[in-house]
């Protein structure tokens, strides 16, 4: 397939198309939104193992959640197997993806660890409140280097999986070709990914903003992120359409996107 280089505000576009397929099935996406979130949670259960299964798993998942937005977009009704849609097509290639993102996602943990100086942090957090100042900012600002330089790392990672499960699933592609793929498209298309980026963080930050008011704000923040995590899923597939498929003449109609 060949990677087609979209402007710089299409980032945002990424997201209103994203909006656009939820309004379509709200309710349907929130309830898959609620089951996804229901088996991190049961991962939990089992400690480190369970993780790092839901971690291998997650492209398969993510897989089922793209054929889910496709059907949405072909006016088909969106149900609760879709999420699982990967289990019964492309499960091995998708598994095999999963296993380098867990792999990479180890990787960069321990370089955050070992960047973040292994005794520091444990040392401020055993001794609470009777740490000195000076110690407490030394180990934030360890922290603070450590997630950057884990950013750096983790980046890469991202943008070889990004793609990916779709081009397997829809396209056929090998796991390591598609990989291939969807690091060389997000690589060509930074700047739209950029202010891709710099918009979810500014969504999600206003969205938090009402937990400042105490319980009942933290409800609040729990019902809008319920109802944003689908429409960035939703934008993960607008994204995909948008840099491997030319877009529809519907996309740039006139008036107002989020009222489509």
């Amino acid at each position: 397939m060949e990677v087609r280089v979209v402007a710089a505000g299409k980032g945002w576009r990424w997201i209103v198309d994203g909006f656009a397929l939820f309004r379509k099935a709200p309710a349907m996406w929130i309830a898959i939104t609620i089951l996804l979130a229901l088996i991190w949670a049961v991962s939990l259960i089992l400690p480190l193992l369970g993780t790092l299964l839901f971690n291998l798993l997650s492209p398969v998942f993510l897989a089922g959640l793209m054929t889910g937005c496709r059907a949405v977009e072909n006016g088909e009704a969106l149900e609760i197997r879709h999420l699982f849609a990967g289990f019964k097509q492309q499960s091995a290639p998708l598994v095999t993806i999963g296993g380098v993102y867990l792999v990479g996602t180890i990787v960069v943990m321990g370089i955050v660890l070992l960047s973040a100086g292994g005794s520091m942090l444990p040392t401020v957090l055993s001794k609470g409140a009777g740490v000195d100042i000076e110690t407490l900012r030394a180990a934030i600002r360890s922290l603070a280097i450590a997630l950057v330089i884990g950013s750096a790392f983790y980046l890469p990672l991202i943008m070889l999986i990004w793609f990916a499960p779709m081009l397997v699933m829809f396209v056929g592609m090998a796991p390591v070709a598609a990989m291939k793929l969807s690091f060389s498209a997000c690589f060509r298309n930074t700047v739209p990914f950029l202010v891709y980026g710099v918009a979810v963080l500014g969504i999600w930050i206003v969205l938090s903003l009402p937990a400042a008011a105490g319980f009942v704000g933290g409800l609040l923040v729990l019902a809008l992120l319920l109802g944003s995590i689908p429409v960035l899923i939703c934008s993960i597939y607008a994204s995909y359409k948008d840099v491997f498929i030319p877009s529809r003449s519907a996309s740039t109609t006139g008036g107002n996107p989020f009222l489509r």
